[in-house]
């Protein structure tokens, strides 16, 4: 009727993730990443599998720019301390590590910078603030 093929499953995540989105806390909002970049990686390494190059290539820049614009970017170095400048080089190596498995359809590579975001998440996770604090 519009002239385009929509997807009505994924219509209805892009509005689900919108909503979250729209009423996440700013920690919310971090494990939001986490989990967008692990699936855009999960995903990128069934289209390894099945030997589609462009749906790989897509993902895996997705999964570097949620780390580099979206994880690495929302550290703050100055409160941080080492502590964040200690996650922006590991974020800067996840990022070079995807490129190499992009360029190499290196899954041994996705599968490191899986295991590294999955602890980091994990630590985000247990550090949830309680109700009622942002």
């Amino acid at each position: 009727m519009f002239g385009r093929n929509l997807n009505p499953v994924a219509a209805y995540a892009e509005v689900g993730i919108g909503a979250k989105v729209k009423s996440a806390t700013p920690h919310q909002l971090i494990l939001l990443l986490f989990e967008g970049a692990a699936s855009a990686i999960t995903v990128a390494k069934l289209h390894i599998e099945r030997g589609e190059v462009a749906q790989k290539g897509k993902l895996i820049s997705q999964a570097i720019d949620i780390i580099t614009n979206g994880l690495k970017a929302s550290l703050n170095l100055e409160a941080g301390g080492k502590l964040a400048e200690q996650l922006a080089a590991l974020y800067d190596y996840m990022a070079r590590r995807l490129l190499s498995a992009n360029l190499e359809n290196n899954v041994a590579a996705l599968d490191e910078v899986s295991k590294l975001l999955d602890e980091i998440h994990t630590a985000w996770i247990e550090i949830t603030p309680k109700s009622g604090q942002p």
